[in-house]
């Protein structure tokens, strides 16, 4: 019976110690997570760069980001972010066929929320329309 006591008092008090220890884990603070193009012309690229800082303690790191479809590129801060420090994530849509988009990117990391969604939204218009 005493090992059983035993037994649950070590256990409970590991579960007490890892609860009482602060979360370091990175965190993204995105200045924006959504860009609206609004119209834009066909055959004509666009970029859009959506800027984060690391608001938690441990270093940020980007492992992957995935669009959703090949008409949309990522580029990415490739270094660790430290605590305080400032990273960016480039997205360049290609804008090959007349019609409204909503597209969404989702980038794999080590923070708190592992995977991290960012949009790109508007309408490519054709050059035979008129603005």
């Amino acid at each position: 019976m005493k090992k059983i006591i035993t037994l649950c008092a070590v256990l409970l008090s590991f579960l007490a110690f890892t609860a009482m220890q602060p979360d370091n884990k990175p965190e993204f603070k995105f200045d924006m997570e959504t860009h609206e193009f609004g119209k834009i012309p066909q055959g004509t690229p666009v970029s859009a760069e959506f800027k984060f800082t690391n608001v938690g303690v441990e270093p940020l790191i980007i492992s992957k980001v995935n669009p959703t479809c090949g008409c949309t590129i990522a580029d990415y801060t490739k270094t660790p972010v430290k605590k305080g420090e400032t990273g960016f994530v480039k997205l360049t849509f290609n804008a090959a066929v007349a019609a409204p988009f909503s597209k969404a990117v989702t980038i794999e990391s080590n923070a708190k929320s592992s995977n991290k969604l960012l949009y790109i939204k508007g309408e490519v218009i054709s050059p035979d329309v008129k603005k």
